[in-house]
């Protein structure tokens, strides 16, 4: 199912943006094909956006993503007491971080060393080379994401930019980004919604066939 098309036939207003969305569904469907991860960072309504990102892909979204036989076999034979009930409930999913949600580590460096940089000592801990960094920010200028993107590419980690308005610094340093067309706060996060959506549901029907 092609549900980026879905989403531009329902929200007539995003077809200027159907092939970055399709670029940046590529990209990070190659990164998690390659064994990287996701590591996603915004404040405010982007920061519950990036919450709700990981939800998406961490578990089931438009599919239940059940472990093979097979798999549920390997981890019975390493550990017997694991149950049949757990291993019929677990889901597969795709590695992702918010970085906004240690809350005890951003909040020691908020206050210890500058709040501007929160997120960028939490991607100089967990990233390697080759993962994929999404900055979220309605204006495109959030600071702290702006600081993370930078040492994002010192560190060969790819960046992706989800904005609106001009796209701000996202859009002009980021390796590839995504510009919904407003630029109003609360009109930009209601589409970035159904963009991450689409997103997330492509990447769902690319590795999972259940």
């Amino acid at each position: 199912m092609d549900h980026i098309k879905l989403l531009t036939e329902r929200y007539e207003n995003l077809k200027c943006i159907e092939e970055d969305v399709r670029t940046v569904t590529d990209v990070l469907i190659k990164a998690y094909e390659n064994g990287n991860k996701l590591l996603i960072c915004g404040n405010g309504g982007s920061c519950a956006d990036a919450s709700h990102i990981a939800g998406e892909l961490m578990k089931g979204f438009l599919k239940k993503r059940p472990l093979s036989q097979e798999e549920k076999n390997k981890l019975k034979e390493k550990a017997p007491e694991l149950s049949d009930d757990t291993l019929n409930k677990l889901q597969k999913g795709l590695p992702t971080v918010v970085l906004s949600d240690l809350n005890a580590l951003n909040t020691a460096f908020s206050n210890d060393v500058d709040p501007n940089l929160i997120y960028t000592q939490q991607l100089f801990g967990l990233g390697k080379e080759g993962d994929v960094l999404l900055g979220i920010s309605t204006s495109g200028n959030a600071k702290n994401v702006a600081e993370t993107v930078k040492l994002a590419k010192a560190m060969g980690i790819t960046t992706i930019g989800l904005t609106g308005g001009m796209g701000g610094f996202l859009k002009e340093n980021c390796d590839y980004s995504i510009t919904v067309p407003e630029k109003e706060t609360f009109k930009v996060q209601e589409l970035h919604l159904p963009v991450y959506h689409a997103i997330c549901a492509q990447c769902e029907e690319h590795f999972f066939k259940e």
